[in-house]
């Protein structure tokens, strides 16, 4: 029989098959406790399980992991980690150190097959990333920083509703008191705009932000930039927004890549609070990051003041995501290929 990664099980899961195996009930939180808080690699080092049943364990299942391949340190202590997994690919997760909290950045694929026209990650697409290969970037990040992580983005390499079932499964092991207890409204899930994904997560009953990559109002320069607009364009994309929130009262979160000469101007920021009238949201704006081989650049801060002032004046609540790690290929994807 072929052995399971253990770390792809959901506690619920566990506990079924262990229950099959004779354990007891509450043997699956003791070793979800061992996986995650203490971050174990071994079953033998399980003190508090009995050896008959660490044989049972061992028949059964092993311990996923991944290995660290590259870090690179930003001057402003943002670390961009590239970790290899089992079948040689790799993926990166971004450590990102603030005042009062600290933020990882995961993958949820290997690549990205939506293939945004500004995204690095979009070279390529791969595989889904499994649900022990996303649990185990927090693992790594704090094995090896040392550091508390207070707040999860699934921003990383990747489209996480297109890997709808691991990475919800992901979330629920983030947010178990046995595992790592990180609370539902601290982790983040970004978007490209999959509408069956977003109504199937409003039926979910999950307190986790919803983060939506917008960075276009209108659906010509949207298709250019997004080809996913094609599939599920604006009009049906704000109105399953608008659904989302009826249905969790939760606030969404637009982000906006702003790039020189292209989505920049005041007309198009007229345009995004048009679009987004009367729904219960913030932006983001974001620079863009600049990567090589891009035909595009970053606008000027001045620009990108006068385009916030404008959404403002508009009545559009905004605000400047701080740029972090430019000095070490900070965009998504862009460290994965330095290695290929």
């Amino acid at each position: 029989m072929e052995k399971q990664d253990i770390k792809n099980l959901s506690l619920a899961e566990l506990k079924a098959d262990l229950l099959a195996l004779s354990f007891a009930p509450y043997v699956a939180e003791q070793i979800f406790t061992w996986l995650y808080k203490k971050r174990i690699s071994s079953f033998s080092g399980m003190s508090n399980i009995s050896k008959g049943n660490i044989s049972k364990l061992k028949n059964k299942f092993y311990i996923g992991d991944i290995a660290l391949k590259d870090k690179l340190i930003s001057k402003d202590g943002t670390i961009k980690f590239l970790f290899g997994l089992i079948d040689k690919e790799a993926v990166e997760t971004v450590f990102i150190p603030a005042k009062n909290r600290n933020t990882l950045c995961l993958s949820s694929q290997v690549g990205c097959k939506f293939r945004c026209l500004f995204c690095a990650s979009g070279k390529s697409f791969v595989r889904n990333l499994s649900v022990s290969e996303i649990t185990s970037q927090l693992s790594r990040i704090i094995e090896i920083t040392g550091a508390a992580v207070s707040h999860l983005v699934f921003m990383g390499i990747g489209e996480p509703l297109d890997n709808y079932d691991n990475v919800f499964k992901a979330v629920r092991i983030f947010n178990a008191p046995s595992a790592f207890n990180i609370g539902a409204r601290r982790i983040t899930i970004s978007t490209c705009g999959i509408i069956p994904a977003i109504e199937n997560l409003a039926r979910q009953g999950l307190q986790v932000e919803l983060s939506i990559s917008l960075h276009a109002a209108d659906n010509e320069l949207r298709n250019k930039l997004m080809p996913v607009n094609k599939r599920y364009p604006l009009d049906k994309l704000i109105s399953c927004v608008r659904e989302y929130i009826k249905q969790t009262n939760r606030q969404i979160t637009f982000e906006y890549i702003l790039i020189k000469g292209l989505n920049d101007s005041l007309s198009c920021a007229d345009k995004l609070s048009k679009l987004l009238s009367g729904l219960n949201f913030k932006v983001n704006l974001i620079l863009f990051n600049l990567q090589e081989g891009s035909c595009f650049q970053p606008p000027d801060k001045k620009l990108v003041l006068g385009f916030k002032e404008r959404l403002i004046k508009n009545g559009t609540h905004a605000t400047t995501r701080a740029s972090r790690g430019q000095d070490i290929r900070a965009a998504c994807g862009q460290l994965r290929i330095a290695h290929n």
